[in-house]
């Protein structure tokens, strides 16, 4: 493959305590002596990520690299996948936040060292992203997610995680904000359209998956697959706090799916409705609220993996 000059977009602040900003200079190093051609630019907030990779690409470049956390990655895909050159656009990824979720997928190496001989590498794979529709300060809104997204309990956890320290990885984090959330928290009456066939269910959370990971390591849908031209859904019925406790432990091995209460479905396009508010997350950031509705883009995002 001709050697391509990259546009590298890196976040700072990712990381344990902002760890991304020291380690730059050393990935910069490697990517150098790797051969690989780039200049690079800093993200200065939420959103900015988009922005730069949306410009860069509409400006030429076809290789853009995100440098950071999962929503780092979210958002430098967003970026591309929203402009006119999404189909000759590459994006590779140098993980340096907690989560790494979607990389556990995509088979990249969680040690940046490794990564950066990985992103310099030929392989490209052309993986499916998710679409969610949903209400934002009483407007709709869509964006675009790669690794997956839910409504109910666990997007209530991501809004609880937001003022969680990041000092102890992401794992830990993401249990505190469970049990922060838990003892509140109700479950919903909702109305699910699942590729036409609806139905009422009674549930403590749905998530959709494009990947199998999520929370930091759980594997919430272990038949999840990114190019299967398929989302994988996830419905915890009608639990109550004492057995997700007992459940929860299940997920990290991906043998919750067993659970008599735990439904999995495969599905091109899923509707959420409830009488209720709902919260909505997508690749771990909080979005909004429903109505929700998640659709399947197959084969849109070419990823060095």
């Amino acid at each position: 493959m001709a050697k391509i000059h990259a546009k590298i977009i890196v976040n700072p602040v990712a990381g344990v305590h902002k760890s991304t900003f020291r380690k730059w200079p050393h990935i910069k190093s490697l990517l150098t002596e790797h051969g690989l051609s780039f200049d690079y630019q800093y993200t200065e907030g939420a959103g900015h990520a988009s922005e730069l990779a949306s410009a860069a690409a509409g400006d030429g470049y076809r290789f853009l690299i995100a440098v950071g956390g999962d929503g780092t990655i979210n958002e430098v895909a967003n970026g591309i996948l929203g402009s006119p050159n999404a189909a000759t656009t590459a994006m590779g990824i140098i993980s340096t936040g907690t989560g790494n979720d979607f990389i556990r997928s995509a088979g990249i190496p969680c040690n940046y060292a490794m990564a950066c001989k990985h992103v310099t590498g030929e392989r490209r794979s052309l993986i499916d992203v998710g679409i969610v529709e949903y209400t934002k300060d009483g407007k709709r809104a869509s964006r675009y997610f790669i690794n997956g997204a839910g409504v109910g309990f666990d997007a209530e956890v991501a809004e609880a995680g937001r003022g969680v320290p990041r000092f102890m990885g992401n794992t830990v984090p993401f249990v505190l904000s469970l049990l922060k959330t838990l003892p509140g928290y109700r479950n919903k009456d909702i109305r699910l359209n699942i590729d036409g066939r609806v139905e009422t269910r009674k549930v403590l959370t749905l998530v959709v998956s494009n990947g199998a990971y999520f929370g930091g390591g759980m594997r919430i849908a272990p038949e999840a697959e990114l190019s299967d031209r398929h989302l994988d859904v996830l419905t915890i019925g009608d639990v109550g706090k004492v057995e997700l406790l007992q459940v929860f432990p299940r997920v990290y091995k991906g043998t919750h799916i067993t659970h008599p209460k735990v439904r999995m479905e495969k599905a091109h396009s899923v509707t959420v409705e409830c009488d209720r508010r709902i919260l909505l997350q997508a690749d771990g950031e909080l979005l909004g609220e429903g109505p929700v509705t998640f659709r399947i883009q197959p084969a849109s995002l070419n990823v060095v993996a």
